[in-house]
């Protein structure tokens, strides 16, 4: 079992920045793949930005590209620095790990709150 709890959402007007941090506890050794994902009211979750186990990026969601930033501090913690913020990134933000075996994302966070206000 793993256990994320994520910090650092709230509210920033266009333009501003916000850093998210996401730390696992638990059986982290477990742990393939760590990501961030999000979920705007009326959607569906989506993918923003994923990290393997050694801190390798795998990949980024389109419409964050150029303006997110995913890293990983050591073998438990991760960040989400998100610059250049727009309305359109609204969503509660989710911290996601995916373990080693599985083709999916099994242990998610409590949600952290981002609104960007035009």
């Amino acid at each position: 079992q793993v256990q994320l709890v994520e910090s650092g959402g709230g509210s920033v007007q266009s333009g501003g920045s916000l850093r998210l941090s996401c730390v696992a506890s638990g059986n982290i050794y477990i742990i393939h793949y760590m990501g961030w994902f999000r979920q705007a009211p009326g959607k569906e979750r989506e993918g923003v930005a994923t990290v393997d186990n050694r801190g390798i990026v795998l990949n980024y969601a389109d419409s964050v590209k150029g303006r997110f930033t995913i890293s990983k501090a050591n073998e438990n913690t991760l960040y989400l620095q998100m610059n250049s913020l727009k309305p359109e990134d609204t969503a509660m933000y989710y911290c996601g790990v995916r373990e080693h075996g599985r083709a999916d994302f099994s242990y998610w966070g409590q949600g952290n709150q981002v609104t960007v206000s035009s």
